[in-house]
């Protein structure tokens, strides 16, 4: 039996596209579980950048989602639909959502759910899927990184770039990463880069070259798109992998094709958000099994920069816009 619940709850909705000004408190009925799914009573949520630019009116929710921003949250479970049989009323979980996380109660896909790591906080748990679901389907799964190889990831000091040194490092590879700011390069060495690329100040691909002795680096996650395309072909090693998911700096670039043939390189990209439940049921398997131990020993963990009030998300977003940041932003809900 599922317990009452309350008819209405508090959310932030995106009035109208445009700046973070345009997130506002709203009422909403408490959402009910659909078969396969389970209801959440949110403690907090993550801030993405995905939820930034959905609020712009450039990525609007895939069909049949919340209008709601916010793509994962930790809670507790408070309904559960037909069918789901590996979650109970009251288990702590965090979720990958497909939009609705802003809100005292969201729906998840029961196989988009993983347990609340051992000794974890609810805000800790809530930094977890977007980016360690992103990271492994792309830098594991599609890029294929192995122990031994070295990987470049863009972005180092974002949700993402922490996430990616720390699951790299520990899993057996090299890693090296370009950040935007001096300050930002000593949080990076700490969690396990080998070496930090001022981009302001240094070409990543002239460093790349001398670090690996021009022999190039095995895998890149890149977020930039635009001028950097290119230039990644170049610090990319014989059999390279080039993984996008996102392109901050443009979609549409011109590109000398001929280092992919010479080197035989792979490139490749991809979005989570709209894929199936069947795709992200695995990988919420392979976290569970591989990652989840890494985070209960404390051999990895999330990187927090600032957890804002929900009534607070429009300063979040700002925070987020502004690139100020080091790891993740959080909402604290419940």
């Amino acid at each position: 039996m599922n317990p009452t619940l309350p008819e209405m709850m508090t959310a932030i909705e995106i009035t109208e596209p445009g700046g973070p000004e345009k997130l506002a408190a709203t009422r909403r009925p408490v959402p009910l579980p659909a078969p396969g799914e389970v209801l959440i009573q949110v403690a907090a949520a993550g801030v993405n950048r995905p939820d930034c630019l959905q609020r712009q009116g450039s990525y609007p929710p895939p069909p049949g989602a919340s209008d709601l921003p916010g793509l994962e949250v930790a809670g507790t479970v408070a309904a559960v639909g037909e069918g789901v049989a590996d979650w109970q009323i009251g288990d702590a979980v965090c979720a990958l959502l497909t939009g609705g996380g802003y809100a005292e109660y969201c729906v998840a896909p029961a196989p988009q759910c993983l347990p609340v790591p051992a000794g974890f906080t609810m805000q800790q748990a809530a930094a977890l899927p977007e980016t360690f679901f992103t990271v492994w389907s792309n830098v594991f799964d599609r890029a294929r990184l192995q122990p031994g190889e070295s990987l470049l990831v863009h972005g180092g000091a974002s949700g993402i770039g922490t996430t990616a040194i720390q699951l790299a490092k520990a899993l057996g590879s090299r890693v090296f990463t370009t950040v935007g700011g001096s300050e930002k390069v000593q949080p990076c060495l700490d969690l396990g880069a080998e070496r930090v690329i001022n981009y302001r100040e240094e070409d990543f691909v002239q460093v790349i070259k001398d670090i690996t002795h021009n022999q190039g680096v095995d895998v890149i996650l890149d977020m930039v798109g635009g001028d950097y395309v290119q230039r990644n072909l170049s610090a990319l090693a014989v059999e390279g992998r080039l993984v996008f998911i996102a392109f901050l700096r443009g979609a549409k670039v011109d590109l000398n094709l001929a280092p992919v043939m010479m080197k035989r390189l792979t490139i490749t990209g991809s979005t989570l958000r709209a894929r199936p439940v069947a795709h992200k049921a695995p990988i919420a398997n392979a976290l569970r099994t591989t990652v989840w131990p890494l985070l209960e020993s404390g051999a990895i963990r999330p990187i927090i920069d600032q957890v804002f009030p929900l009534a607070e998300a429009a300063a979040a977003h700002a925070l987020m816009e502004s690139n100020r940041h080091v790891g993740k932003i959080l909402l604290q809900i419940g």
